[in-house]
């Protein structure tokens, strides 16, 4: 379908029509608020797919992925195909049944039904939309944010919940009177700091991208045939459950089932009812234990985890202990007596790449990036490459992997395992000390990786660089080669490597780091015993250089090959608008943040933000401020988007690439793997027509979205039950936003972004919102603790160190950041 355009005045007949044939959805909520015992039509009708084309090519409807704030499951946005603020969808009727994720199609509203929003600078910006200032109740802490998930760079820091809760809802400064008049956008704020926003109903649904899978609970209803599915998350409706469908001593003992999670599929929902209808899939388990919560996560998000099936498992080698035919070794360059090591974490498994490094006679190196070549196991359009297209990734939890390829391959044949010969996808370049490219080298290739080191052995040889390693220090070697050869090669590598780096970011790149959080498990029982912030180091960024520089290659070989069926890989740069106020919140805040471009964004970020040792910290709560703006990096087919400048992958700042170096684990890498094998003659040409590859790349990055998210998740899940088990946490934290009634805090101890309720707080008064300027802060006024003291008043602005504690919740694995009471002067002991 075209892009539409803004439906701004000419979705007057196509109001008419739709009145002529259903009554707005809007009358409908007022009028029924009952649920299946009425047959009062609640929902309006969906559109027919053919009136839908001819209103989009019009420009009178607007196509999107819905998105449904997490925190405030009534507010939902769609992007606006301008490039403007996002359009709000109202309510669930205003959302027609469509859930989080789904491809829809709206209509806007007419102008006197657009929201007035309040902007807010420092945080999401939406008001909270009560009071500002109020006495203090306890209420109970309903949500959670979701910890942060870094991976390479900046295109993999996309968080689902930063998406949600603050891509849309304006961080907008609001500066100047600039009106309504003459073609304006409505959403320029106006003197009052206030926006208008267009509003907009879904009139129908063009691809139902949410699995229609969700885990809940079970509630008994008395003289009804149903039951009541109450899904944990509040962004899916409730949903009536036949009553034959539940355990069969539900009915009679409801109490039984009051803890036990369930997961239900949404079967229906019909037009003349609230709730939504469903049949129960499966009984997870007590909620609260790990297993259950994690297989509640796999369904919700449409993930596989079954066993691979015979038809699958037919495809592997049959003769095991399997060895390289010998017709095959004659066909592959011999790197066997190569210096070739793999620098992984500690407890992979499934080993993609490694590394080799060989001194020249002439003072340069002949440098390697040897590639797990996993098509050659995977053969086009058989029964194991159907699998792995459809499952497209492997998913990452803290206590297990789900794998996309059956273990035989991506533990044992494919992995890259020590002192054993392997099949490679090799690139190979001269390089010199500087790091530039003298010539380079692509091809399939055998290898005998000579050891296998960690981050932490890698690490460890790169700091003591005069240090003479003995064997009992580094894993099991092969004694072809000493293990100082093995020290020299990764020394080499991590110079060049230090070359490559500043190399790129002096030519306009940028990396966002977000924190990340790890845990230490009991072998036995897989219960988190301890948690830390995962430390990015030298060793990481030596690997991390060469797979870059082998994907940006790749994608450069591909492409010329194949012009209209590469599959690359492209990153959009941030949304202008949301960078604009961005802008004038640093300014306002005295905050030197140079957004022009990729590569000024991060000298900024990495100029001084004080000396002190929170300075880390404040860059930190910056990094995840600028990273609002930013867009995911897609996969997509070069014949298809055509237009080469839209190919350009904004965060590295380069016109091609694509992914290679982790045919393992990414389904995309397979496609890549096999165009690579068809342009250099040695594999045949790719079985798929540039629509067919499109369509796989958009297939990936929906499969890559839902990754990321059952990793974040995971990550909460654990950390919940190490809150559980051994808190209450202290921690210094540092605030990231203000909201009206609400702030967001960054945990520095743990790495996790929570938010504090001023209404939860004990011990509070009185608080208060209001703006400094173009700054929004909140003063919090204590009750005094001795009688004879008056109150203690403190300000909470971005950027302000406080202390916290994190206490689990009544719900299972839910926890809550607690805001410690200052001293007398509103501050800490100990923080300055």
């Amino acid at each position: 379908m075209p892009r539409p355009r803004s439906p701004h005045g000419r979705a007057k007949n196509l109001h008419q029509t739709q009145a002529s044939r259903a009554d707005s959805p809007v009358d409908k909520g007022k009028k029924n608020k009952g649920g299946r015992g009425s047959k009062k039509q609640v929902f309006e009708s969906y559109m027919t797919s053919e009136e839908v084309s001819h209103a989009l090519k019009r420009g009178e409807l607007i196509q999107g992925a819905l998105r449904i704030n997490p925190k405030k499951y009534h507010e939902a946005f769609i992007p606006s195909p301008d490039g403007m603020r996002d359009i709000f969808l109202d309510g669930i009727i205003a959302r027609n049944r469509a859930l989080n994720g789904d491809v829809v199609v709206v209509q806007v509203l007419p102008r006197e039904q657009w929201k007035v929003v309040k902007s807010d600078t420092d945080c999401e910006g939406v008001s909270e939309l009560e009071p500002q200032t109020g006495k203090m109740t306890r209420t109970p802490q309903k949500k959670t944010d979701r910890p942060p998930s870094p991976d390479v760079i900046v295109e993999h820091q996309y968080n689902e919940q930063d998406e949600l809760t603050h891509r849309v809802e304006n961080i907008t400064l609001g500066a100047t009177e600039n009106g309504e008049r003459g073609g304006q956008d409505p959403s320029t704020p106006r003197s009052s700091g206030e926006i208008l926003q267009r509003t907009a109903k879904v009139v129908y649904i063009v691809e139902r991208k949410h699995s229609r899978a969700v885990t809940g609970f079970l509630k008994f209803l008395p003289d009804k045939p149903f039951a009541m599915f109450s899904p944990v998350d509040h962004r899916v409706p409730r949903i009536n459950v036949p009553l034959a469908d539940c355990p069969p001593d539900f009915g009679s003992r409801p109490g039984d089932y009051a803890n036990t999670l369930f997961i239900c599929r949404i079967t229906s929902w019909p037009e003349d009812s609230n709730f939504a209808e469903g049949i129960l899939a499966k009984s997870l388990g007590q909620a609260g234990e790990i297993e259950p919560e994690t297989e509640g996560i796999l369904i919700e998000y449409d993930v596989d985890f079954s066993d691979f099936p015979d038809e699958v498992l037919q495809c592997l080698p049959k003769n095991l202990p399997w060895t390289i035919p010998p017709e095959e070794m004659c066909r592959r360059r011999d790197l066997r007596k190569e210096c070739i090591f793999t620098i992984d974490p500690a407890t992979a498994r499934d080993l993609d790449d490694a590394l080799s490094c060989k001194p020249l006679p002439d003072g340069n190196f002949e440098v390697g990036v040897h590639i797990a070549d996993v098509s050659y196991f995977v053969g086009e359009g058989n029964a194991l490459d159907a699998i792995a297209s459809r499952r497209a990734t492997s998913m990452y939890l803290v206590q297990k992997v789900i794998p996309m390829l059956p273990r035989l391959l991506c533990e044992e044949l494919c992995s890259l395992n020590p002192l054993t010969d392997r099949l490679t996808f090799s690139v190979i370049w001269r390089i010199t000390p500087q790091g530039k490219i003298l010539s380079e080298w692509f091809g399939r290739s055998v290898i005998r990786s000579c050891v296998k080191l960690s981050y932490d052995h890698a690490q460890s040889l790169i700091e003591a660089p005069d240090k003479l390693f003995s064997a009992e220090e580094l894993p099991p070697a092969d004694p072809e080669h000493p293990i100082d050869e093995i020290h020299q090669a990764v020394l080499n590598l991590h110079s060049i490597a230090k070359q490559l780096r500043a190399q790129r970011f002096e030519g306009g790149a940028l990396r966002l780091d977000q924190l990340k959080l790890s845990f230490t498990l009991d072998k036995e029982t897989m219960m988190p015993q301890g948690c830390y912030v995962y430390q990015y180091r030298d060793s990481n960024k030596l690997v991390e250089e060469f797979m870059l520089l082998a994907n940006m290659a790749t994608a450069h070989h591909i492409y010329r090959a194949f012009p209209e069926q590469a599959l690359l890989r492209r990153h959009p740069p941030p949304q202008t608008k949301m960078v604009d106020e961005l802008q004038e919140f640093c300014d306002q805040m005295g905050l030197e943040v140079d957004f022009s471009s990729a590569g000024s964004l991060h000298r900024s970020l990495h100029a001084t933000l004080g000396d002190d040792e929170y300075s880390s910290a404040r860059r930190e709560v910056l990094t995840h401020m600028c990273s609002r703006p930013m867009q995911m990096a897609v996969y997509f087919c070069t014949g298809v988007l055509k237009e080469e400048p839209l190919f350009k992958h904004y965060a590295l700042n380069v016109p091609f690439y694509t992914h290679f170096t982790s045919p393992i684990r990414r389904y995309a890498d397979v496609i890549v793997h096999r165009l690579l094998a068809s342009s250099l003659g040695c594999g045949p040409h790719l079985g798929l027509t540039d629509e067919e590859v499109h369509k796989q790349a958009s297939h990936c990055n929906d499969k890559k979205t839902a990754s990321k998210r059952v990793q974040e998740l995971s990550s909460e899940l654990f950390f919940g039950v190490f809150v559980k088990e051994c808190g209450p946490l202290d921690s210094e934290a540092m605030v990231m936003g203000v909201l009206d009634q609400s702030f967001d805090v960054l945990v520095l101890r743990y790495g996790v972004q929570k938010r504090i309720y001023c209404k939860s707080l004990a011990g509070l008064e009185t608080f208060q919102h209001h703006k400094v300027g173009k700054k929004g802060e909140l003063t919090l006024v204590w009750a005094p603790e001795d009688p004879e003291k008056g109150s203690v008043r403190q300000v909470i602005s971005i950027f302000t160190l406080v202390e916290v504690q994190l206490k689990a919740d009544s719900a299972a694995m839910k926890y809550s950041a607690v805001l410690k009471r200052p001293d007398e002067n509103g501050s800490y002991s100990n923080v300055p």
